[in-house]
C-alpha cells in the first residue's frame, strides 16, 4: 500500500478513534441511576474569589450507590460548596452536617430515565457524524492521490471497513449505556 494513503487511512482512523473517546466522555455525564463523584464534575466553587472545580477543593465520595459526600478541605468551604451544587442546576439537595455535604442521589423516574435515553441516542448519532465526516474526509484525500484506480477504490474499501467497524462500537456502548439507563 502506498505511504500517502496509509497514512490518510491513519489519520482517519485516529479521527474515528477521537469520537469514540469523546462519546464514552460524554455517557460518562448521563446518570443511570448510580451515585458517582463524576456527577459533581460541572460543579465550581467560589474559592477566594476564583472559580474553581469541586474536585480541587475537597473529596468526592460515594459510600453507597444512593450517596455522594463532599469533604471540604477547609470548613469555611461548605456554604460556598453547597451554593455551587444548587447553581450547577444537577436536581440535588445538599446537607451539611458541619463537617461535610452529603447529597442524597434521587431514583430516577420512568420519564426521566426515557429523557436520559434519548440524551444518550443523540450523542451516540452525533458520534457516527463524526465517524462518517472522517470516512468522508479520507475519501476525498484518496481520490486525489497519484495511484491507480484500483488501488484507490481498495482503499476507499478498506476506509468504508474501518468506518463499519467504529460505528458498530459506538452501537454497542450504545446498547449498554441504554440498559443501563432504563434498568431500575
Amino acid at each position: 500500500m502506498n505511504e500517502e494513503i496509509e497514512f490518510i487511512i491513519d489519520s482517519a482512523k485516529e479521527q474515528m478513534s477521537n469520537a469514540i473517546d469523546h462519546l464514552t466522555k460524554e455517557f460518562s455525564n448521563i446518570r443511570a441511576g448510580k451515585a458517582s463523584p463524576g456527577m459533581l464534575g460541572s460543579v465550581m466553587v467560589d474559592y477566594y474569589g476564583a472559580q474553581t472545580k469541586l474536585s480541587q477543593v475537597a473529596n468526592v465520595n460515594t459510600p453507597d450507590g444512593r450517596t455522594i459526600t463532599v469533604q471540604p478541605w477547609e470548613k469555611q468551604l461548605i456554604p460556598e460548596i453547597e451554593k455551587g451544587i444548587m447553581l450547577a442546576n444537577l436536581g440535588f439537595n445538599p446537607m451539611n452536617n458541619g463537617e461535610s455535604i452529603i447529597i442524597n442521589v434521587p431514583a430516577l423516574t420512568e420519564e426521566r430515565r426515557r429523557e436520559l435515553s434519548k440524551v444518550a441516542k443523540a450523542a451516540a448519532e452525533h458520534a457516527k457524524v463524526s465517524v462518517r465526516n472522517a470516512r468522508k474526509d479520507a475519501n476525498n484525500e484518496i481520490k486525489k492521490t497519484d495511484v491507480s484506480d484500483d488501488e484507490k477504490k481498495n482503499s476507499e474499501a478498506d476506509v468504508q471497513t474501518l468506518t463499519d467497524s467504529y460505528i458498530k462500537k459506538i452501537d454497542e456502548q450504545y446498547a449498554v449505556k441504554d440498559g443501563e439507563i432504563m434498568k431500575v
